[in-house]
């Protein structure tokens, strides 16, 4: 008997640990829940609502397969050697097969399982299936990981340029077995279900995916490179959550890509390279988080920035996480996360560029708000791009080159169209002042008159560079003594 134990690759369709189990005869698939694991990551609900809607989806299409899906619990991944040797033993289980994951505790996890199950007589095998390239197969002339993206791209082009990451054969029906799926659960203590417009627009299954997939490589993904910046139009694919939640495998979408662009990943189309682009952005992320395991920890890229002085200023952060900095695009995002579970990339950069430079709060409490709130979260690709933002990551924004949010605002919203959407208390606003964060409210305001600017972008802007110079003196001054 085979095992396939399932985490963030809930699909059937090209799944790599799936199709080698089947491969060697017959196979159980299995789902843990880790419930008190998922709050100490700060998983959102939303995502975990996800997880579930997906996880049903997936039994449906394993029973179609005559593999049973089993669900077991493990609060905490230090319970899962012990669980899943327990269902080895159950079902005379002769090998785990899993796609390996990224991260110090989904490493440690895997290690403990693999050395339990091996010492039992269970063989563990262990694939690529989240990433086109293994981490450590990508590295730099001296053997270390990239510390830049552009130079990472350049060997993936390289690389892509010999060989493809070959598609998965699709999986036949096996014989079925007198083995029962169990029930799935629909809700997770400690996580609440959130509300059905947030679901709406997060349908579950494989075939949502592939839709998404295929409408954006049809309709928007040759003016990608344009419509990508601009946060009132549909100009992005809409797949973070479903590769993040292992729905779609980034192979997939290479290919689709490719075969929409005559097999050019570095040449044709601009916008669908700059897509492809953003597929070995997420790449270069979790290559981070194998090769430079401080980034896991909480702990800047960058060790100099950690004595960077930030503020502590609940009522500050407090208002930029409810959306009432008194910045029209910046709570006008913020309330996109609040109600949908995900935020523009555009908008990320901006309301992320504010938390840390203009009101120099750590750049880990806007990490741990998104990742709270996010369907898509993911830790490679949240803490990349906050690490960007706060300029202390890898390939990261000089620190002072601060985005002005008004600047933005009028750049990328430039008719306020999104602002609308999401701040109807400025619908009536004209398109010159609706960007501005100074503009009055009238003498007879009433309570829904939209807040006064918390801080001062001008000066903030040079508290942000104060403080960064400051570090670069203070570091220069204990490299002479």
């Amino acid at each position: 008997m085979q095992l396939i134990w399932l985490r963030s690759d809930l699909r059937v369709h090209d799944n790599t640990a799936l199709a080698a189990a089947c491969e060697q005869g017959p196979t159980l698939a299995v789902w843990l829940a880790s419930p008190g694991q998922w709050q100490a990551h700060d998983d959102a609900p939303c995502k975990v609502d996800f997880w579930l809607r997906n996880l049903s989806a997936l039994g449906e299409q394993l029973a179609a397969l005559n593999i049973p899906l089993l669900i077991r619990q493990a609060d905490t991944w230090d319970q899962a050697p012990a669980v899943l040797l327990q269902l080895c033993r159950e079902h005379q289980v002769q090998a785990l097969h899993l796609n390996d994951e990224y991260g110090i505790h989904e490493s440690r996890r895997d290690q403990a399982v693999e050395a339990a199950l091996t010492q039992s007589g269970i063989s563990v095998h262990r694939y690529l299936d989240q990433l086109l390239f293994r981490p450590g197969s990508i590295l730099t002339r001296s053997g270390g990981y990239f510390q830049v993206f552009s130079q990472f791209r350049k060997v993936c082009h390289e690389r892509l340029h010999l060989a493809l990451p070959a598609l998965q054969r699709a999986i036949a029906p096996q014989a079925p077995m007198a083995i029962a799926s169990d029930p799935l659960p629909d809700q997770i203590p400690g996580f609440s279900t959130p509300p059905g417009s947030l679901r709406a627009l997060w349908p579950a299954g494989e075939a949502e995916a592939h839709e998404r997939l295929q409408r954006f490589v049809d309709e928007v993904a040759e003016d990608y490179q344009q419509l990508r910046d601009l946060p009132a139009v549909a100009g992005t694919s809409q797949l973070s959550a479903y590769l993040a939640a292992g729905v779609i495998s980034p192979r997939q979408c290479l290919h689709r890509a490719l075969a929409h662009n005559r097999g050019e990943f570095d040449s044709g189309n601009p916008g669908l390279v700059t897509w492809i682009n953003e597929l070995l952005w997420r790449e270069f992320y979790k290559h981070i988080l194998v090769g430079y395991p401080r980034v896991s920890r909480h702990r800047a890229f960058r060790p100099e920035t950690e004595a960077l002085p930030w503020r502590h200023a609940p009522e500050d952060l407090k208002a930029w996480q409810e959306g009432r900095t008194g910045i029209p695009i910046v709570d006008a995002a913020m309330r996109q996360l609040l109600a949908t579970g995900w935020m523009h990339n555009r908008l990320r950069m901006i309301v992320a560029m504010f938390l840390t430079k203009n009101l120099l709060i750590d750049w880990r409490e806007g990490e741990r708000f998104f990742m709270r709130h996010l369907i898509d979260g993911d830790l490679a690709a949240n803490n990349g791009g906050w690490q960007w933002s706060a300029s202390t990551g890898t390939d990261a924004a000089p620190y002072f080159r601060i985005f002005n949010p008004v600047s933005q605002s009028r750049r990328f919203d430039s008719q306020g169209r999104f602002i609308r959407q999401w701040l109807p208390e400025l619908i009536d606003i004209d398109e010159k002042n609706i960007h501005d964060p100074l503009f009055e409210c009238g003498l007879f305001a009433n309570n829904q008159c939209y807040p006064q600017p918390i801080v001062d972008l001008g000066s903030s802007r040079q508290r942000a560079l104060d403080a960064f110079k400051q570090l670069s003196t203070r570091q220069h001054e204990e490299h002479l003594f």
